[in-house]
């Protein structure tokens, strides 16, 4: 059977972890992002609390189960590797404009693997942090947008932001 080009697929076609015993460890940097978006009146009674629901200071919170997240992956993704992590930020920003926290989360190691895996648990669970703490304010909150932006070190890097400003360079 020819081997799979997803990476934990074995050559017969079963679930496997990569084998990293000849890859050399290098510097490895990851960013995810996720949005909390909220309807206007419950975005609103929000601010007017600080930020601050019923189960206490929602940013806060949410900071600290990202980090815990980011350093539990591999007890939650079958195949991936237990990794040291050097550092672990988490960033939540409002965007009233939105109705929405835009939390961003970025991890770095030096490893034989990639910690994007590590960044998008992080901002996962962040924002489902501040879906749970504000429930209470509406059932219509969403989670949306949970997606990779920058990746280095490895076979390959990738930087959405400038792949996006290239393309739309190309388009103009």
């Amino acid at each position: 059977m020819q081997r799979s080009p997803l990476s934990h697929i074995d050559a017969s076609g079963r679930p496997a972890m990569v084998d990293l015993s000849a890859k050399p460890a290098t510097r490895r940097t990851a960013t995810a992002a996720a949005r909390v978006v909220f309807p206007p009146a419950a975005f609103a009674q929000l601010q007017a609390q600080s930020l601050h629901s019923a189960k206490g200071p929602v940013i806060d919170t949410a900071v600290v189960a990202g980090v815990m997240a980011a350093k539990q992956t591999h007890h939650l993704i079958p195949f991936c590797h237990p990794l040291p992590l050097a550092a672990c930020d988490i960033q939540i920003s409002e965007e009233a404009e939105n109705c929405s926290l835009l939390i961003h989360a970025s991890v770095r190691t030096t490893a034989q693997t990639g910690v994007e895996m590590e960044a998008l648990t992080a901002a996962s669970v962040a924002a489902l942090t501040v879906y749970d703490m504000c429930k209470a304010l509406s059932p219509a909150i969403r989670i949306a947008a949970v997606h990779l932006l920058h990746k280095s070190g490895g076979k390959s890097d990738l930087d959405q932001a400038q792949d996006q400003a290239q393309a739309q360079a190309a388009h103009d």
